[in-house]
């Protein structure tokens, strides 16, 4: 798909009032630099905010400055307040009343910025961009002072929202689930370690995909997976077709006891990739073209062949390389029900690749986060904006439901 033009703004006729208006300013301003326009249209900004502000304390009294009045509420002198704005700080002075009921539309009490700075803050936090960096980049082009402790009560007003996400009701059937892991360095009461970010990624009826969860910090357990996956019933899963994942420590154990029907498929591309940590890398070329014809065979019992031959063919160089495949097999051959084109559907981790690839961005823009807290927050932010761009079904989906809908009869939605 073409990327959209970016609208560029077109400016308004020149009118007889409009050259008038820049000649004045012009004149007024001793405007010479674009940093002189900038500097004299937050001073226009500045006053115009204040003549508003008088208007509306005219209306909320009912009569003007100076006038008499019968009223007994009226006008108590001002307050001095500094506004942020798209130009700068600049300071106007917000008039007071004696029963101090006047409230101010044009900058509501306990309000410094217009800017809509905040929303830039945030953009650029689900962008990996540390607190530090965030500061310094409002400073640069906005020209006031933002402190990184101001930059965190910004993106601590996601906290709620990110609960509500998380508690948000799910549908009731997933055909295919993915479970993956990312690690990351986080201070946690002056000690850094790794903590590990769980998500929980759906395909639902549709082909589409949704981030179901995520998850930080836990050591993996049946305990811990069996909490996540009940979580996952408390807000509305019933059943799950096909559960695919790496090695997660407990989590087969976990799934037969939530979800007994569901079918544990382990991750072909991470067995690969464990396998081939065992091999030097002149063999890996020739060891992974191998492994390929295991988890490509026609059947099981083809499968089974070729992974008794490939393990004869490589035991004396590395004689642990294919333990897994033993070890795990009933885990890896959910996949030889289906055909070809459709086992890539859920041995693969294309459907999470995106996500995993903007969550190591963030691995790489910040070395250590500063608190678990800040983890949870920039993973969300980074989440929402990958799933932007998820607008169609998984590739093939129209087949894949096909077979799953006659390999699980019953339990795919009409």
């Amino acid at each position: 798909m073409a990327n959209k033009k970016k609208e560029v703004y077109k400016p308004k006729p020149m009118t007889e009032g409009k050259q008038a208006l820049i000649q004045g300013l012009m004149q007024e301003y001793d405007i010479e630099t674009a940093e002189d326009i900038q500097d004299a249209l937050k001073d226009l900004l500045a006053g115009t905010i204040q003549g508003m502000l008088e208007a509306e304390m005219n209306n909320h009294l009912g009569y003007e400055k100076y006038e008499r009045s019968e009223v007994p509420n009226y006008r108590n002198g001002s307050k001095p307040k500094t506004v942020r704005s798209k130009y700068g700080e600049f300071e106007i002075d917000v008039p007071q009343d004696r029963q101090s009921t006047f409230e101010p539309a044009i900058v509501p009490k306990r309000k410094k910025d217009i800017s809509g700075i905040e929303e830039q803050v945030i953009a650029m936090y689900a962008k990996g961009m540390t607190t530090t960096q965030i500061s310094e980049m409002i400073e640069n082009i906005y020209g006031f002072e933002m402190s990184e402790g101001m930059v965190s009560d910004i993106t601590d007003k996601l906290l709620p929202k990110i609960g509500e996400w998380q508690d948000r009701p799910l549908s009731a059937v997933y055909p295919i689930v993915f479970i993956d892991a990312i690690h990351f360095s986080v201070r946690n009461d002056g000690v850094i370690s790794k903590l590990a970010a769980y998500v929980v990624l759906g395909i639902n009826e549709d082909g589409h995909k949704e981030v179901l969860s995520i998850e930080v910090g836990e050591n993996e357990s049946s305990k811990y997976w069996l909490s996540v996956l009940n979580s996952l019933k408390n807000r509305g899963v019933q059943d799950i077709l096909i559960l695919c994942s790496d090695g997660l420590t407990g989590l087969k154990d976990a799934i037969q006891t939530a979800f007994p029907n569901t079918e544990h498929q382990r991750c072909i591309v991470h067995m690969v990739r464990n396998t081939l940590k065992y091999v030097a890398n002149k063999d890996m070329k020739a060891f992974a073209k191998d492994l390929k014809t295991i988890y490509t065979a026609a059947d099981e019992k083809a499968a089974l062949k070729r992974r008794d031959e490939v393990t004869a063919k490589w035991e004396s160089q590395y004689p642990s390389a294919m333990n897994r495949w033993r070890d795990n097999w009933d885990a890896i051959t959910p996949i030889f029900k289906f055909s070809t084109e459709v086992r890539t559907a859920f041995y693969t981790t294309n459907s999470i690749e995106s996500l995993n690839s903007c969550y190591r961005r963030l691995n790489k823009q910040r070395s250590v986060f500063p608190s678990p807290q800040a983890l949870m927050k920039a993973l969300y932010l980074g989440t929402f904006e990958v799933t932007k761009k998820w607008t169609m079904p998984i590739r093939n989906w129209g087949k894949v439901r096909g077979e799953l809908v006659i390999m699980y009869p019953g339990r795919m939605p009409d």
